[in-house]
């Protein structure tokens, strides 16, 4: 296929005056002044402080929280060598050489759990109150206040605020 003269067609050119039309036409985008800049980059570094030092308190709270359970879930795995040495003291006499042993060991224990924070939870006598206590039996007796604590089954703990473990006991009306 050859081309033809006719064929081709001519470029059409802008004039040039609608050249310069259009770049006149264009804004200019204004600089910032070096004050406004001065002001827009500090306060993007007070910002930036500001962000660091919150995740800087919030890791540190993460953390304490942390650690917190981690202690809380470890004394809840020693209760039931508590429960065990009680359990020991009740079963033995008086007069068994052995028993001055166990009731030292308690002691130990008791003095362990106090430098922890760990403080046990009232129970006997007191009124029942769900936040502490687990509810296992419930007796009717006239002569007993009602929500009375009268037995207690397994001492429970606390750990500051947390409960470790609640109050097995059994409650009077």
């Amino acid at each position: 296929m050859s081309k033809h003269k006719d064929d081709e067609v001519p470029q059409q050119e802008a004039p040039q005056e609608a050249v310069e039309e259009v770049t006149e036409a264009a804004p200019d985008t204004p600089e910032e002044s070096p004050e406004a800049a001065l002001k827009a980059a500090e306060d993007r570094y007070l910002r930036l402080a500001a962000e660091y030092d919150n995740f800087r308190k919030r890791s540190a709270r993460e953390r304490d929280a942390i650690f917190a359970d981690v202690r809380a879930d470890t004394v809840l795995k020693f209760l039931p060598v508590y429960d065990n040495l009680l359990r020991a003291i009740a079963a033995m006499a008086e007069d068994d050489p052995g028993r001055k042993g166990v009731e030292m060991t308690l002691a130990q224990f008791e003095t362990v759990l106090t430098k922890l924070n760990v403080t046990p939870i009232p129970a006997l006598g007191e009124k029942f109150d769900p936040g502490f206590h687990n509810a296992v039996m419930h007796v009717e007796d006239g002569d007993l206040e009602e929500n009375i604590i009268i037995e207690e089954f397994e001492k429970g703990f606390k750990m500051g605020d947390k409960i470790i473990r609640f109050s097995m006991v059994k409650v009077a009306n």
